[in-house]
């Protein structure tokens, strides 16, 4: 049976639409809780600030999330809200935004449509890996994907020990017998949000992409492998982000050694209890060591499997995904005027713990330069490009269809900016994807132009349709393991192999030697 607000909207639809066959300018849905007002921009709507779950504060901090609690009148969604708890910024040259433990909201771009339309819709997943960033970044504005026919959803979730704390009493109080994994559980609250109410919208929830850069790429391959996903998108799109290594190397991701963790972890901000911890105020709990409790959990909440069994195993969902590496990832992330060939096997075991000599002797170097060349290498394929490598392999062999791409455009990034010497590194395809290189007012070529026009392209094309192709596009072959080839996303754009793959095949071998040993405990 509709409820009396349902039949409000639809009556509210067919007055406004008009003879014209086109959905009215006045920016109102019922969608959620109640009715919300957006703002209107030239050829869509944008809703920022819409609640998919109710506040986890309070009784709630580290609980499911909870429905959200209906409205009156009209909820005026004009604003971003805070985002959520966390410390330092995702991306080098960016203020910190605005915060609070009040933070489960998402944010939509909503194209002019005909009333009886339905689009595809993007979901966006942040990057941050698991302690920052925010869906306000000026950079994630879903309006130029938005034009090309997609509704673009961005969503917010519980960052660092708010999103990922593992305590023996939680798990002790969860009917699901453990804890940690919050932070998916609201990426999950807000992707049945967007099947209950992307309609009002406009969009289709029968074509839902989920997509993420980093960290958001990390999560798109964990709800890949999460059964209470299950049927909630279509396909996934995943940018420099995974998580596939052995548990023999990441013990930290079981439950058992996340929980003893998160005893550590309470005890060094003051609270020997949960009640005391849920007494602890927000600021207050990014203290202590917190970053030892911000990363996903093996558990039978969320992730009853490592991500990796559950591939092998073809237990993730089968759906077409376009997923890819940038050619100088660790530019971004490491400072390699430091790197010195003195110290560089004590530098890699001081960052990542002794890595198997088998992994530096594929990363050869003789002097500082080509040490620093190494560093990158190795850190690229460690922490991206081996992830990425394996999820397309793993797909392929489930029965999905992959697309792979190389990012190696380097953007103009200014001599005197924090960005100078990056490369094509982590974070920069976003600016070409999202299609927003006239946020910055840099020295833009006709090539960097070109290349976005041709990604905003790709992308709208694999949300719409699962394949990115088009006429108008540069063809790009789906990947089969025995091609083993890449789309170079770069000038030009163009197919070939994998320049990483003498250092990816040591990882595969060293990793299937691991994978054969006791998992350690904490």
């Amino acid at each position: 049976m509709w409820s009396q607000m349902r039949i409000i909207h639809v009556l509210g639809v067919l007055t406004l639409a008009g003879s014209a066959g086109v959905a009215s300018a006045r920016p109102v849905v019922v969608a959620g809780g109640g009715s919300i007002e957006g703002v209107a921009e030239p050829g869509l709507t944008v809703y920022r600030g819409v609640p998919f779950a109710a506040p986890p504060t309070g009784a709630q901090r580290w609980r499911e999330p909870q429905p959200v609690k209906p409205w009156t009148g009209v909820r005026r969604a004009e604003a971003f809200a805070p985002a959520c708890m966390q410390t330092g910024v995702s991306m080098p040259g960016e203020p910190p935004p605005r915060t609070s433990e009040d933070c489960l909201y998402l944010n939509v771009w909503a194209p002019d449509h005909r009333p009886d339309e339905r689009l595809p819709v993007l979901v966006w997943i942040h990057g941050g890996g698991y302690i920052n960033g925010a869906t306000s970044m000026p950079l994630y504005a879903g309006d130029r994907l938005a034009r090309k026919g997609l509704i673009v959803v961005t969503v917010a979730y519980r960052l660092g020990p708010f999103g990922f704390l593992a305590h023996p009493e939680l798990t002790k109080e969860s009917a699901r017998h453990g804890s940690g994994n919050y932070a998916l559980m609201d990426q999950i609250a807000a992707l049945r949000w967007v099947q209950r109410n992307v309609a009002a919208f406009g969009g289709d929830p029968g074509r839902v992409t989920i997509a993420g850069q980093s960290a958001g790429a990390m999560s798109v391959s964990l709800l890949m492998a999460a059964p209470a996903a299950t049927g909630l998108f279509q396909r996934a799109i995943a940018q420099s982000g995974g998580v596939f290594e052995p548990t023999q190397i990441a013990p930290h991701y079981l439950l058992a050694n996340a929980e003893r963790a998160g005893v550590d972890y309470a005890t060094s901000v003051g609270a020997h209890s949960l009640a005391e911890l849920r007494k602890v105020s927000a600021a207050a709990l990014l203290g202590g060591n917190a970053g030892a409790v911000g990363h996903p959990v093996i558990e039978p909440a969320v992730l009853p499997e490592s991500p990796y069994d559950a591939y092998v195993a073809h237990h993730q969902r089968a759906v077409p995904v376009l997923i890819g590496w940038n050619a100088d990832e660790a530019r971004s992330l490491v400072d390699l005027s430091k790197v010195k060939a003195a110290s560089f096997a004590q530098d890699i075991a001081q960052a990542w713990g002794p890595l198997p000599p088998p992994v530096i002797a594929a990363y050869p170097f003789a002097g500082d330069d080509q040490a620093r060349k190494a560093r990158a290498d190795l850190e690229r394929d460690l922490r991206f490009a081996w992830d990425m490598w394996t999820w397309a392999r793993l797909q392929v062999a489930a029965g999905g269809k992959v697309w792979l791409y190389r990012f190696t455009q380097a953007p103009p990034f200014p001599a005197a900016s924090v960005r100078a010497g990056w490369g094509a590194s982590h974070f920069a395809e976003l600016w070409y994807m999202f299609g927003h290189l006239d946020q910055e007012s840099w020295a833009w070529r006709a090539a960097d132009r070109r290349l976005s026009d041709a990604m905003v392209g790709y992308w709208a094309n694999f949300v719409r349709s699962g394949d990115p192709n088009d006429a108008t596009l540069p063809r790009w072959p789906a990947f089969t393991v025995a091609g083993a080839q890449v789309l170079k996303l770069g000038d030009p754009i163009a197919v070939g192999g994998v320049p990483e793959l003498p250092g990816l095949q040591v990882f595969d071998a060293v990793y299937a030697h691991v994978r054969g040993a006791p998992v350690p405990a904490h």
